[in-house]
């Protein structure tokens, strides 16, 4: 059925360049198709169908159909997709929802909060030994589906309460490959016992992924308990063969100088990514990311 979406849209544009120089030509064929299609096959032919499939056309054109699109995703997929105006955003949002099974809800959703964007990877970014680490980070997160307070107000535990009471959609949150673990997780030393509070393994990287909870600013007593944490757990948890562990502190505000100045300037597997309990405007992400995208590059990825 995409197939014969994409044919019909080819048509459309090879014919409205045939008449280039006829004013309102275009859209003359297009309704004109309308009728003989909607005449010979019934319903699904509108004027506004048209008009999509014209634009699925133009988003996959003969040279990239073939790669681009995936007969496992559905016409309600490709009309959110080809809305996407970044080519790049257009694949890999392609990728993802076919090999992840996004139903089109939650593709909807990733589209709205600039899923894509918020990826740390970057195409700017020199690619190291730690680079794929980056496409399973996001700055910031968005937790738009809980009915929780203000990021600056709301108490850790709520948060955590929150975010397991809602754990599916916590899950596609933070991307492909998580299981969780745990809560309040203890890891014990022969002295003293500690507690993280949200403890995932992620079988794509092959490492625990360990989550501290802020709702306030962060300090760098926070950032050196994780990398404690991340030590331990290296230590006394990892298996042989599986990678180091990485440590996240998702916090409500993050201090960009005490980033910079902490064990966290040299330590790769180390983040701090902020939170947001709604869904943040384009300008307020363009602006998250540009400030991440300044740390990164600074800090050598």
């Amino acid at each position: 059925m995409v197939e014969a979406y994409w044919q019909i849209g080819q048509r459309i544009v090879i014919q409205e360049q045939h008449g280039a120089l006829r004013a309102g030509y275009g859209e003359g064929i297009i309704k004109e198709l309308s009728i003989a299609l909607t005449a010979e096959f019934g319903k699904g032919f509108s004027v506004a169908s048209l008009k999509n499939f014209r634009q699925f056309y133009l988003c996959f054109p003969e040279n990239e159909k073939s790669y681009a699109v995936r007969s496992e995703l559905t016409w309600t997929h490709y009309r959110l997709i080809m809305r996407v105006e970044d080519a790049k955003a257009r694949t890999y949002y392609i990728k993802e929802a076919a090999e992840q099974q996004w139903s089109s809800r939650v593709l909807e959703r990733n589209i709205n909060s600039f899923y894509y964007q918020r990826m740390l990877s970057s195409q700017n970014h020199q690619p190291s030994e730690n680079q794929n680490i980056l496409d399973f980070i996001k700055d910031p997160y968005v937790f738009e589906f809980l009915n929780i307070e203000p990021a600056n107000t709301a108490l850790e535990a709520n948060l955590e309460t929150a975010l397991l009471a809602n754990l599916q959609q916590f899950l596609l949150e933070l991307g492909k490959g998580f299981t969780f673990l745990g809560r309040q997780f203890r890891i014990s030393t022969e002295t003293e016992h500690f507690y993280i509070d949200l403890v995932f393994y992620n079988y794509l990287l092959k490492c625990f992924v360990l989550i501290d909870l802020k709702t306030t600013k962060l300090t760098h007593q926070d950032i050196g308990q994780m990398d404690m944490y991340r030590r331990m757990f290296d230590d006394l948890k990892k298996p042989e063969g599986d990678n180091p562990t990485i440590g996240i502190l998702l916090c409500a505000e993050k201090s960009e100088t005490v980033v910079k100045y902490s064990v966290m300037s040299d330590e790769q597997r180390l983040f701090a990514s902020k939170y947001k309990p709604y869904l943040p405007t384009e300008e307020e992400l363009i602006a998250e990311i540009a400030r991440e995208k300044l740390w990164l590059s600074e800090k050598g990825f």
